[in-house]
């Protein structure tokens, strides 16, 4: 998969909150549904490396691009 942003994050982010609990409402707003800036902070908040991080991220959002 490959993805930079979701165009419907605010749709999206009420299952991100349910996924990564640890991401803050300010965390959500600073990352407005861009790839990279997810993967920076699923490895800053939950220890992932890069390679974690972005198949997380990218496991996630499958859906949303059918």
């Amino acid at each position: 998969m490959n993805w930079n942003h979701i165009d419907d994050w605010e749709q999206l982010r009420k299952k991100a909150r349910e996924k990564w609990k640890n991401l803050s409402d300010a965390d959500f707003d600073m990352i407005a549904g861009k790839r990279e800036k997810l993967v920076a902070k699923l490895q800053e908040l939950y220890g992932m490396t890069q390679h974690e991080a972005e198949r997380e991220a990218d496991h996630f959002a499958q859906g949303w691009f059918r």
